[in-house]
């Protein structure tokens, strides 16, 4: 095992015992492999504290959540959406999205999380995947012309807290595009509905339907 992914999975052990990593080909974006937790990990063997503490702070980074995996699929089979501009992965987590629009043919493709271990991932699956994506805690460093780069949310909305920023992302960014399943579409001002795709989370977590319908929407 290599250095990288045993590190990864004592970070994520602390949350889920005895859990596993593994490589995984995404079943909707099979050009993309990420070391996700092992869709066998040993759920009846959590206490409830630990059950609490997974579901007040999950390792985001461990699975590919259904949006996510739309995204990929999105911008892979879009590639002219992202090909030759800056593309920002917001929130990045396992930073599928950011690979695919590596693979698309991105100028730059900047994977945003403020988890270490996040960005550690992120670092490992752009590694394992063959493209070079840059990664940071914050934006500002980066020195981007925000009129002309295209910002990328997917599954943000579970918090929706996040809501308040989409209009300064809207004012800053020459494109926004948004995979999201846990949010209404009316809540989301200043962008459109363009597609509906049904997915679901790498491993399967069995959630209920309305979180396996993703809606894509775009700068209205």
């Amino acid at each position: 095992m290599k250095p990288q992914l045993s590190a990864l999975q004592k970070q994520m052990q602390c949350k889920i015992p005895k859990a596993a990593l593994k490589y995984t080909t995404l079943p909707q974006a099979p050009e993309i492999q990420l070391a996700l937790i092992d869709g066998a990990y040993p759920q009846a063997d959590l206490s409830q504290e630990q059950v609490e503490d997974l579901m007040d702070s999950p390792p985001y980074w461990a699975f590919c959540w259904a949006s996510d995996q739309v995204m990929a699929r999105y911008l892979l089979g879009q590639p002219s959406l992202v090909k030759g501009k800056t593309v920002i992965d917001f929130g990045c987590g396992s930073a599928v999205v950011a690979i695919a629009a590596a693979l698309a043919g991105a100028k730059r493709s900047i994977g945003l999380d403020i988890d270490v271990n996040a960005l550690a991932a992120s670092r490992l699956n752009a590694e394992l995947n063959n493209v070079e994506i840059e990664l940071s805690d914050c934006i500002e460093p980066l020195k981007i012309d925000k009129s002309k780069a295209i910002l990328i949310i997917a599954d943000v909305y579970y918090d929706a807290d996040n809501i308040v920023l989409l209009n300064e992302f809207i004012n800053d960014y020459a494109d926004v595009i948004i995979a999201d399943s846990r949010i209404k579409p009316e809540a989301l001002a200043g962008v459109t509905e363009v597609a509906r795709i049904t997915s679901c989370t790498v491993p399967d977590l069995a959630e209920a339907s309305d979180f396996n319908s993703v809606g894509v929407y775009r700068l209205t």
